[in-house]
C-alpha cells in the first residue's frame, strides 16, 4: 500500500511539474500575440520541422550529454524540452573527459518515409545520422554517413526523383577552408554519402563565414538557407536555382537593419496547417548564449523575405512583437523546464553533463531529493572549467534568481558541493568539509579557458548541513552571490562576476561534488529542489 501511495504522488508531482510554466521567461503574451525570443535560452543553430499538428525543433549541444535536444511546440511560440537523442556521445572514450567545442555542431531534422532522422556534424569527426520512428525513441545508434576533419553542418534533402542530397559546409579550424557550401549525393536510405563534393558557392568575397545550410525545394527552385558573416554579426542568406547543382543565385533576405537583435540567423523555415510561413533563428547573446527568435515569414518573386520589410526591397528585419502563428487553435502556455523539485524518477531533461556521465554521479530518488556522490578530481584538471561532473543548465533568462537547497554529508576532508556560474571566467559558491567541519567558500577564475588556476576565498563555519545557496543574475549578466542556512536570511560571499560565455556556449548554472582522496565510500549532497525565479 505503502509502495502504491508513493507512486501515486509520484504521478502527481511528475504531472504537476509538466505543466510548470517558467517564472523567468515566457515568450507568449496571452493576448494573440508573442514576444522574441521564443525560447530565451541557448539552444543555438535550431533546426525545425513540422509533422502534422506537432512542430519539432533541434540543436547544437556541443559537448554536453545527453546531446541532441528536442524540443516540442503546437504553435511554434510555446516550447517544451521532451527528450535527446543523444544519451551518450560516441566515441564514447573521447567525450569522456571534457572536450570544449566539440560535439554536436548545427544539426538538420527531416521526417521522411514515417521516419525523423537528424543529421549532426562533429567537427572532429564527421557527420553522423540517428534516426527514430517516434520523436520520442529509441533513437539509432549514430552511424558516420561521412568521416571526416571539418566537415560541418549538414541538411538532406530527398528529390521528387527519389535521389538523395546532402548539403553542408566546413569549419575552417579543422578544414583548412570555411565559407563555401557543397552538395554530394547519398545512397537512397540516406546513411552513406555516394558522391564528391561539388561547390555550389563560396561565400569569401560577399559572404564570409557562411556555414549552416538547409535544404529545401520549392516551386522547381532548390533552396540553400544559410547564415553567413559571423555568429553575432551576420546576416541570412538564401541562394537558389533550378538545377540542385547549381549555379545559384544569392540574396540576402534578412538583417539586423534598424533593430538591437544582432546576426539574426541560421534556423529554419517551416509552414503551418494554415499555409503560413515562418522563420526560426539564433541571437547570440553572449554569456546567454544563442537564443532563439521566431520571425514573419513571406515570398516575393521566389525569394522568401524574412521579418518585416520596411523599405519594400525584399530583406527584412527581425521583429521584437507579432501576432502568433496560424495553426488553427490556441494552446495553453508552455516553457522549457528551468526550476526542478527532483521529484521524478527521471533527472530532468534541462540538465546536461559536461562530458559522457558516469552513473553514480548522480541519481534520482524516491524521497523527492537528487543524491550526489563526490567524484575525485584529477590531478591534471586546474580548474572547474574541465570538471566533467557538473550539472548544468542553461541560463533561462537575462535576469532572474537561481536558489538550491542542499543536505551536506561529507565524509572526508576536502569533499566540496558547489553551485557554479560555468563559462570561460567563473565563480562559485560551495560547501567545503574541514577537519573541524563545515564551512562555505568562495571560488573564482579569470580565463579559466586559457588554463588559469581558480582563487579560493574560505568564509565562515557552518552550523547546519541543510544550506540553501544562491545566485542573482543581473542583466548584463552580473552575478551576485550568497548563502543562508535558514532560507530566508542570505549572506553575501565573494565578488561580482560578469559571466562569460564557454566555447560556442552561453554561460551554464551548475552543480558539482568533488573530492581529493580515492576511496570505496563517498559523501553524498542531497540536493531537495532547484528554483528559478524572476
Amino acid at each position: 500500500m505503502k509502495k502504491l501511495l508513493t507512486i501515486s504522488l509520484l504521478s502527481v508531482c511528475m504531472h504537476a511539474s509538466a505543466q510548470t510554466i517558467s517564472k523567468a521567461w515566457v515568450a507568449d503574451n496571452g493576448n494573440g500575440t508573442f514576444k522574441n525570443p521564443v525560447v530565451n535560452a541557448d539552444y543555438s543553430d535550431p533546426d525545425a520541422i513540422r509533422v502534422g499538428d506537432d512542430f519539432y525543433m533541434v540543436s547544437s549541444s556541443f559537448n554536453h550529454i545527453p546531446g541532441l535536444p528536442i524540443l516540442h511546440s503546437k504553435d511554434l511560440v510555446n516550447w517544451k524540452l521532451i527528450g535527446h537523442a543523444l544519451k551518450r556521445q560516441p566515441p564514447f572514450d573521447h567525450f569522456s573527459a571534457v572536450q570544449h567545442g566539440g560535439g554536436v555542431w548545427a544539426p538538420s531534422i527531416r521526417f521522411f518515409n514515417n521516419e525523423f532522422y537528424i543529421y549532426y556534424p562533429d567537427p572532429d569527426f564527421g557527420i553522423y545520422l540517428t534516426k527514430a520512428k517516434n520523436i520520442n525513441g529509441p533513437w539509432t545508434e549514430p552511424i558516420l554517413v561521412e568521416a571526416g576533419k571539418g566537415l560541418i553542418d549538414p541538411c538532406p534533402l530527398w528529390d521528387t526523383d527519389g535521389k538523395v542530397y546532402l548539403t553542408h559546409a566546413y569549419a575552417g579550424s579543422r578544414a583548412g577552408i570555411k565559407s563555401i557550401v557543397v552538395v554530394k549525393e547519398m545512397n537512397r536510405e540516406g546513411t552513406k554519402t555516394i558522391g564528391d563534393p561539388l561547390l555550389v558557392f563560396d561565400g569569401k568575397e560577399t559572404d564570409p563565414t557562411l556555414e549552416g545550410p538547409k535544404f529545401y525545394k520549392r516551386n522547381g527552385y532548390y533552396y540553400i538557407f544559410a547564415p553567413a558573416g559571423g555568429v553575432s554579426t551576420g546576416w541570412q542568406l538564401v541562394l537558389r536555382s533550378k538545377n540542385i547543382y547549381g549555379p545559384y543565385e544569392r540574396k540576402v533576405v534578412m538583417d539586423q537593419g534598424t533593430t538591437t537583435v544582432n546576426g539574426p540567423h541560421q534556423g529554419a523555415w517551416v509552414t503551418t496547417q494554415t499555409g503560413e510561413d515562418w522563420f526560426l533563428h539564433f541571437q547570440d547573446k553572449d554569456a546567454y548564449g544563442r537564443v532563439v527568435h521566431l520571425q514573419p515569414m513571406s515570398w516575393k518573386n521566389d525569394w522568401p523575405v524574412i521579418g518585416v520589410d520596411k523599405d519594400l526591397d525584399g530583406k527584412g528585419e527581425p521583429v521584437m512583437v507579432s501576432k502568433k502563428p496560424n495553426v488553427g487553435k490556441t494552446y495553453p502556455k508552455v516553457t522549457v523546464a528551468d526550476s526542478d523539485e527532483f521529484n521524478s524518477p527521471k533527472l530532468g531533461l534541462q540538465w546536461q553533463w559536461q562530458a559522457n556521465p558516469l552513473q553514480y554521479w548522480a541519481m534520482p530518488t524516491p524521497s523527492g531529493f537528487l543524491r550526489m556522490y563526490s567524484v575525485l578530481k584529477a590531478d591534471s584538471v586546474s580548474s572547474a572549467w574541465n570538471y566533467p561532473n557538473i550539472l548544468g543548465q542553461k541560463t533561462p533568462a537575462d535576469a532572474f534568481t537561481a536558489t538550491t537547497k542542499v543536505s551536506f554529508q561529507p565524509k572526508w576532508e576536502g569533499e566540496r558541493f558547489g553551485f557554479i556560474v560555468l563559462g570561460a571566467d567563473y565563480a562559485a559558491v560551495s560547501i567545503i568539509k574541514k577537519k573541524d567541519g563545515n564551512y562555505i567558500s568562495f571560488a573564482s577564475c579569470k580565463e579559466a579557458d586559457k588554463g588559469k588556476k581558480e582563487t579560493v576565498q574560505d568564509g565562515e563555519k557552518l552550523n547546519s548541513k541543510d544550506i540553501y545557496l544562491r545566485v542573482k543574475m543581473l542583466k548584463g549578466a552580473v552575478c551576485e552571490f550568497s548563502y543562508s542556512e535558514d532560507g530566508s536570511n542570505f549572506k553575501p560571499i565573494g565578488e561580482k562576476l560578469t559571466a562569460k560565455p564557454g566555447r560556442w556556449v552561453g554561460a551554464k548554472l551548475g552543480l558539482f561534488f568533488t573530492r581529493q582522496n580515492k576511496t570505496n565510500d563517498a559523501g553524498a549532497a542531497d540536493v531537495d529542489w532547484f528554483r528559478i525565479e524572476q
